[in-house]
């Protein structure tokens, strides 16, 4: 850490050649009136740290050792600066954050609304909104000083290095769709939607159901197959690790999404029904499908997640879990805007699933003395969390 030091400034604890003048005290009389003047950029100077650093221990956001904490706060009380500051100031500009891998045409359909939700919210607030596409590679603290923004929304996937280079800023940060330790975060409610969905398919008569995954770093994706394999333990049924498979890193959505259904239709036992983490990824394996001349959903069914347009419109329309995306947009401004910054919290929003034509068929039920992977036994649905199911 650099030499510490105190701001020569006119007014402020200012030493002259006929004597020293009083110190900046918290209780004296000229640091009452200075330290109004006193930014934390003054404290940083003379403390040796990054603005950064001492916005966050000032407002006792984590990422700091309780020394540095310490020894910042008695610069800050030594130029008598005036803490209420940190209770005035309020947020007037706000960067929304995405990776650059979700700005894509297939991320658009599930970021684009809640870019919209966090925009409204904004507008009500009289906040101005800047959108920035980042990656690791990126000059973050370059593109940061060209936005000034006074906060962050991170919207979906980061690594934990750009988290912490973004953490570095300062700034208050809240997470959409991701979850990290030590950020506040809103997330729709993946592990339910998932057991939903597979709950869903069971009770449609399904035996050998497939979990089509992405990314595993992504949150959102884990949390979506233990939402599944979370229902078929509850059901009784034998999990087949054949039926379970995530996309390479590299792989894009497309090309992942076709080698997945490619190699489970050419199991010894394929599926008779797929959960996908997302509909984007459903509707390319329901194709895929159908062009291998299966039927659905009388050969295979399917189950998407999100609930964006494409969905709807499908033939024959999919199956999803609706999340509210505009929602969990405005919610993350909500967030953002706390009064508390050094506490943490993480908010979960109901998702609805959707039953369209994609699984609207019953097969027979399991046999129970069938011993395949996937199957076996079928209990009484029993669901982890309230449902809602909705005809659409």
């Amino acid at each position: 850490m650099a030499p510490k030091r105190d701001i020569q400034a006119a007014g402020v604890g200012q030493a002259g050649a006929g004597g020293n003048q009083p110190g900046l005290g918290p209780g004296s009389g000229v640091g009452s009136e200075a330290g109004a003047n006193v930014t934390i950029r003054d404290i940083a100077r003379s403390a040796g740290v990054s603005v950064g650093t001492v916005s966050r221990a000032l407002k006792n956001q984590p990422g700091l050792t309780e020394e540095t904490r310490r020894e910042i706060q008695a610069a800050a009380d030594r130029l008598g600066y005036d803490r209420s500051k940190l209770q005035r100031s309020r947020i007037r500009r706000v960067a929304f954050l995405l990776h650059r891998q979700h700005n894509t045409l297939a991320s658009s359909p599930f970021f684009s609304p809640i870019l919209h939700g966090v925009e409204e919210a904004c507008r009500r607030e009289g906040i101005a909104l800047s959108f920035l596409s980042l990656g690791p590679a990126d000059p973050i603290s370059d593109q940061l000083r060209l936005h000034h923004p006074d906060a962050l929304l991170c919207a979906g996937f980061f690594e934990a290095e750009l988290l912490t280079l973004l953490r570095q800023s300062g700034k208050p940060i809240t997470l959409i769709d991701a979850k990290a330790r030590g950020f506040t975060s809103v997330n729709p409610d993946h592990r339910g939607g998932a057991y939903q969905a597979t709950c869903h398919l069971i009770e449609r008569g399904c035996r050998r159901i497939a979990y089509l995954g992405g990314w595993p770093a992504h949150y959102s994706i884990r949390e979506r197959a233990q939402g599944y394999r979370q229902a078929l333990f509850d059901h009784g049924m034998l999990a087949d690790p054949r039926l379970e498979t995530f996309f390479q890193p590299g792989t894009d959505l497309e090309e992942g999404a076709q080698e997945a259904m490619r190699y489970f239709l050419d199991l010894p036992e394929p599926p008779d029904a797929v959960f996908a983490f997302n509909d984007s990824t459903a509707l390319i394996a329901m194709h895929a499908a159908q062009e291998r001349g299966l039927q659905v959903p009388r050969d295979i069914t399917f189950v998407g997640f999100d609930d964006i347009t494409a969905a709807a419109l499908a033939r024959p329309p999919l199956t999803t879990l609706r999340i509210d995306k505009e929602k969990l947009g405005a919610e993350g401004l909500r967030l953002l805007l706390q009064t508390d910054p050094a506490e943490i919290t993480d908010h979960i929003l109901p998702v609805e699933l959707l039953a369209r034509e994609s699984t609207a068929v019953t097969r027979p039920p399991a046999q129970t003395n069938d011993k395949s992977a996937g199957s076996g036994k079928r209990s009484k649905t029993a669901s982890a969390r309230p449902s809602q199911t909705r005809r659409s």
